[in-house]
């Protein structure tokens, strides 16, 4: 799956929020996705067939390795598995609206294999600092692999 673009949208009052139509089209038949807490005070997005492929790539790394353990258990244990209602929309749990400090503008963000929520003055600020490196990250992430 192929996740892209930036999504401008609003938050309701229950906290649900409304995946637009080429997001729906991209997540394809799913009628339940995983969120939970993501890097930078985002949250993070998975459809169960993404959900499934990051695990398997997780347990690629040895039962010692202290970080991956680490991770994993914060990972899972916050994750919420959340309903895509018949209108598109996802309700999101309060407890992970605190940790993103989500208000009622917030940004979707396609990001290749998942979909990340943003407060929209916080993505603003981070699009604003990281934008103007584009290229030098771009070297450095090429070269990586």
């Amino acid at each position: 799956m192929l996740l892209t673009g930036t999504h401008p949208r609003t938050l309701d009052d229950k906290k649900r929020l409304t995946l637009p139509k080429r997001v729906r089209e991209q997540v394809g038949e799913a009628t339940q996705l995983f969120v939970t807490p993501g890097a930078d005070q985002s949250l993070w997005i998975y459809s169960q067939a993404e959900l499934e492929r990051l695990s398997a790539r997780l347990d690629d790394a040895p039962a010692t390795d202290a970080q991956a353990r680490v991770f994993r258990r914060l990972f899972f244990a916050q994750m919420e598995a959340v309903d895509l209602d018949r209108n598109g929309r996802i309700l999101i749990p309060d407890r992970l609206v605190q940790f993103a400090g989500l208000e009622h503008e917030v940004v979707l963000l396609g990001v290749h294999d998942h979909l990340e929520v943003w407060d929209s003055g916080r993505w603003n600020t981070y699009y604003e600092q990281h934008s103007p490196e584009f290229d030098k990250v771009a070297e450095q992430a090429f070269r990586a692999h």
